[in-house]
């Protein structure tokens, strides 16, 4: 049938309608957590620690074991375990670093562009809200928001940096995850745990020969993970900054790190300039705005400045290394043989 404005009509597509507009009228609302499914999850530094905090809460919870760049597949694992909530925090990073991503283009994409959009898209299609732990590396200071100022980027704001191959698939990526009204998009920077895995920033930095030291945005996981499922099950989608508030620089979390774990460590800077001399890509410097993630936080979460996080952090790692024998004598060798500026290469004169 064919209306005055020449639009076909037909059972079929009214259906349709119907349907969406259910879907969508369910999206960005409060739903229980009762059953969620982990992509990222069985090897993943993130999905780990969510796993193991939804069962701590009693929430029954699914590691995915497919690949979600076979939609095939991941579409049956859902239909299969039809979970409450997704966590996507599957992703290529590349080992040792991010260098790797430039070396390896098309599996990159593979993974984090088709994967992650095939996870947005099946979601969205069954109503399932999806959080997915992102990125905030897409950004780097600029005249707008200069380094220092105290004006940091917020989610409105367009990716400005694509130095690097892994930075340029994520920015890619944010603007298509927006349109999928099921998604929480969380701009993760620099990540850092109660521990030494070598995941972690501190770690990472702690074991270069030399570090640049600049301010920037950063995420405490032991408060921020647990905020992400509060605000899941709040029902919040689109993008969120998610760091502790305010920046701090590389010298200042090394100097913690003297303080709380290792009283002997030293380290050295170097520029901008002589980082660049021996890394593939470049790296992103930022500062990220957290009004809209304060905000919007659910009540009872208590997400701490940048500064107090940090110190807080290190206390709980100290009192871990204690505890499992690492302190005070049993560091690590790495942390005393340094590594070259970040690109993992041990240096050539390791230190004594």
């Amino acid at each position: 049938e064919i209306d005055d404005n020449g639009l076909l009509k037909s059972y079929c597509t009214a259906l349709n309608l119907n349907k969406q507009e259910k879907k969508e009228a369910i999206m960005g609302e409060a739903k229980p957590i009762t059953k969620v499914l982990i992509y990222g999850g069985k090897t993943g530094w993130i999905g780990g620690l969510m796993h193991d905090m939804c069962k701590e809460k009693g929430i029954e919870v699914y590691n995915s074991e497919v690949r979600i760049e076979n939609r095939g597949d991941l579409e049956a694992e859902l239909d299969k375990i039809q979970p409450s909530h997704v966590l996507m925090s599957a992703g290529i990073t590349g080992r040792p670093n991010i260098d790797w991503c430039e070396d390896h283009k098309p599996e990159t994409i593979r993974t984090n562009v088709i994967g992650t959009l095939n996870v947005a898209d099946l979601t969205y299609m069954k109503g399932i809200h999806c959080t997915v732990y992102a990125t905030g590396c897409i950004f780097k200071y600029d005249d707008a928001h200069p380094l220092g100022s105290g004006i940091g980027f917020t989610e409105e704001d367009t990716p400005n940096f694509d130095g690097s191959f892994y930075s340029k698939t994520k920015g890619y990526m944010e603007p298509m995850l927006k349109t999928f009204p099921n998604c929480m998009i969380l701009r993760v920077r620099m990540p850092i745990s109660d521990d030494l895995i070598h995941r972690s920033f501190v770690t990472k930095i702690a074991k270069y020969e030399k570090v640049v030291n600049i301010p920037n945005s950063m995420t405490i996981l032991h408060e921020m993970l647990p905020a992400s499922l509060a605000m899941a099950g709040k029902g919040l989608t689109g993008v969120y900054n998610f760091c502790n508030p305010g920046v701090i620089s590389h010298n200042e979390v090394l100097d913690l790190f003297k303080k709380y774990i290792d009283p002997t460590f030293e380290y050295s800077n170097f520029s901008l300039e002589e980082q660049a001399k021996i890394l593939k890509a470049d790296r992103s410097n930022n500062e990220l705005d957290a009004t809209k993630l304060l905000k919007d936080m659910p009540e009872g979460i208590v997400i701490n400045d940048i500064k107090t996080a940090f110190d807080l952090c290190f206390q709980r790692m100290k009192v871990n290394l204690e505890k499992s024998g690492v302190l005070p004598d049993n560091l690590p060798p790495e942390f005393k043989s340094k590594v070259n500026g970040g690109t993992g290469k041990p240096s050539a004169k390791p230190a004594p």
